[in-house]
């Protein structure tokens, strides 16, 4: 079936979806209020003129959630939050119709703690996209114990429709990609912290001599030392002092304008 999309959600990842989205049909994103949603207008607009033949205008932003009832396929995209996630996966199933398929695009909290959450676990997908979900290839997809095989194809489909891989994943945390990731990202933070290294010299070595495309401070800095720091937390590992250190003075890495790196 022909999916429509709704998303719950105004940040990177939320826009960067809704903007995927948009070169196969209309969209509609909810923001939680006028002044997120002209960020996410923005934001959106800034993808989509660089994607040939998207137009960010199918993509429709509202502020409020009762708009997003007519889809069949909600995306739940805000910040990695159980207690943020919970009560608005709660609404969203409440509001939608029963073939709706309900998604959540946590990167490592329990994929059955928020279908559980939302009531409805027959119908409710893990859709892991990465950022920037334009370029990024890869879905981890992860099911709850009573995700019907119904769903579970649709899910694979709308993968298939956004021009991803997709692959499934057991609902474990971290998934496959950041529970292998992570401890390897927070290795670095150690090194340069014991070693005196700068961060240019750990990126530096492990882009020229593993092959990786962004070095590991960098790569922390992009995906915003918050984040970072909620992921390592759920997935149980040891988040290196220096980060909550940066995150408690507001220096959260790109989004911030300064992590380990500074930005203009």
């Amino acid at each position: 079936m022909q999916e429509t999309i709704a998303i719950a959600g105004s940040g990177a990842i939320a826009t960067g979806f809704a903007a995927t989205a948009a070169g196969h049909g209309d969209v509609v994103l909810w923001a939680r209020s006028d002044a997120s949603a002209a960020r996410a207008r923005a934001a959106i607009d800034k993808l989509t003129s660089r994607m040939e033949g998207v137009d960010g205008a199918r993509v429709r932003i509202v502020t409020d959630l009762a708009e997003l009832a007519g889809a069949t396929a909600i995306v739940e995209a805000i910040s990695e939050d159980l207690e943020a996630k919970a009560p608005l996966l709660k609404q969203l199933a409440e509001l939608s119709g029963d073939d709706t398929m309900l998604c959540t695009t946590t990167s490592s909290l329990s994929v059955h703690v928020l279908a559980s959450a939302a009531g409805v676990p027959e119908r409710f997908v893990g859709l892991h996209v990465f950022n920037p979900v334009t370029r990024m290839e890869l879905v981890e997809l992860a099911y709850s114990d009573d995700t019907t095989d119904a769903i579970r194809a649709r899910a694979r489909d709308l993968c298939e429709l956004l021009g991803k891989k997709a692959v499934e994943v057991p609902d474990i945390a971290g998934f496959v990609v950041n529970r292998l990731l992570f401890p390897y990202l927070f290795s670095a933070v150690d090194l340069m912290e014991t070693s005196g290294l700068k961060p240019e010299a750990i990126d530096t070595c492990m882009k020229l001599g593993a092959g990786h495309p962004m070095g590991p401070l960098a790569l922390l800095d992009y995906v915003g030392l918050d984040v970072s720091s909620a992921i390592g937390e759920a997935i149980g590992v040891h988040v290196p002092h220096r980060i909550h250190d940066l995150v408690a003075i507001g220096s959260l890495g790109k989004k911030s304008g300064k992590g380990f790196y500074t930005y203009d």
